[in-house]
């Protein structure tokens, strides 16, 4: 096998740990000698071994000599103690000779001292092995610990000519039941979700992930006036499913019915009367939320655009034409004229049964300028 198999057999690994290593990187490891894996691991939930140690426990549980072995990482080995001590002391502990990276860690205590300790300890270290796939497995990482504030997705669904529903508000469904799964994936691998409160005047959805052993994001309702119903679903469901609601209103009493029923309420500044994007995206990434998947109605989103905090778009588009007076994906004021378009890169196309996902990162998103 070549390096690059490796390394694929070390991702196939890392991915199996989406949705539960956050705001921990998904990581994978495998241990080689003479061609073939010896050992392997991965990081399976936060505050678990990392994926070196997980590989090494494997190793030493099987009386696996690891001495003058390859070891190939789809991330930089930490150096510093957190919930698990440095990997870099199991790598040289364990005799390993030499070590293939994939992407380099950008966490400002590890950023090259990972690799740094390796080499002065004699260990051989080749870097970028398959570095553009091992970099896009840890997105939301990269993003949230050089920002400190979550990485949101837009994520909408919509028919060939552009409409969300139909001009009656119907919307289900317009994608495949492959296009809906694939959403669910994405409910897992972010750590929270959102909606406007529009979205749940007009749905009443759970906003859960349907995945088998999977875990639910943590869902944020953007209210501002308090226009919740307490007997819609989220509300009641609240004390089994972590709940945000964020608003302006002062009405306290409104918001200590919701917390009875088990919701957070979290007030942000006024901005025209809403709630502020940039302000709410700092208190959640202070707690750890490392990702939101936004699954909003057409004026949240040219909000959340507009306001700089979306980092990726996902639009799935279905084979089908609604016409008339349907609803947007984006609402709001819009741009004025094209040189002030919102500007995306990176696309790319995937197919989904009958549909297609289009996904583009956007420029100049808050907390990386």
């Amino acid at each position: 096998m070549t390096h690059e198999e490796f390394m694929l057999e070390a991702l196939e690994l890392a991915q199996k740990g989406m949705g539960f290593t956050s705001p921990n990187p998904m990581v994978g490891a495998v241990i080689v000698r003479g061609g073939e894996i010896i050992g392997s691991g991965y990081h399976k939930k936060y505050g678990d071994l990392h994926a070196e140690r997980s590989a090494f426990a494997y190793c030493d549980e099987n009386g696996i000599d690891c001495t003058g072995a390859d070891m190939y990482i789809t991330l930089e080995p930490c150096c510093h103690h957190g919930k698990q001590p440095p990997c870099t002391d199991a790598i040289i502990a364990h005799g390993i000779k030499r070590v293939f990276v994939g992407s380099s860690d950008p966490n400002p205590i590890v950023a090259g001292k990972g690799t740094q300790i390796l080499r002065e300890h004699g260990i051989d270290v080749t870097e970028g092995i398959l570095k553009d796939e091992c970099d896009a497995l840890n997105e939301i990482f990269f993003h949230y610990i050089t920002t400190g504030l979550p990485f949101v997705t837009l994520k909408y669904a919509m028919t060939l000519d552009g409409k969300i529903a139909c001009y009656t508000g119907q919307s289900k469904w317009i994608t495949g039941e492959a296009a809906r799964e694939q959403v669910q994936i994405e409910r897992l691998r972010h750590s929270a979700i959102m909606v406007g409160v529009g979205t749940v005047l007009a749905d009443d959805p759970m906003l859960t992930c349907r995945l088998e052993n999977s875990r639910n994001p943590v869902r944020i309702i953007c209210d501002s006036a308090l226009r919740t119903p307490y007997e819609c679903n989220i509300v009641r469901t609240a004390k089994e499913v972590p709940t945000i609601i964020a608003t302006v209103s002062d009405d306290e009493a409104s918001a200590e019915k919701f917390r009875e029923a088990g919701c957070r309420v979290i007030k942000t500044s006024p901005v025209e009367g809403k709630v502020d994007l940039k302000e709410l995206m700092k208190i959640l990434g202070s707690e750890k939320i490392d990702s939101i998947l936004l699954e909003g109605g057409g004026e949240l989103n040219w909000s959340a655009l507009s306001n700089g905090i979306v980092s990726k778009i996902q639009a799935y588009i279905a084979p089908k034409i609604f016409g008339g007076n349907g609803k947007s994906p984006v609402g709001g004021e819009g741009v004025p004229f094209p040189s002030a378009a919102i500007m995306l890169e990176k696309g790319n196309i995937i197919r989904i049964g009958d549909d297609i996902l289009i996904e583009s990162r956007v420029k100049n998103v808050y907390g990386n300028n």
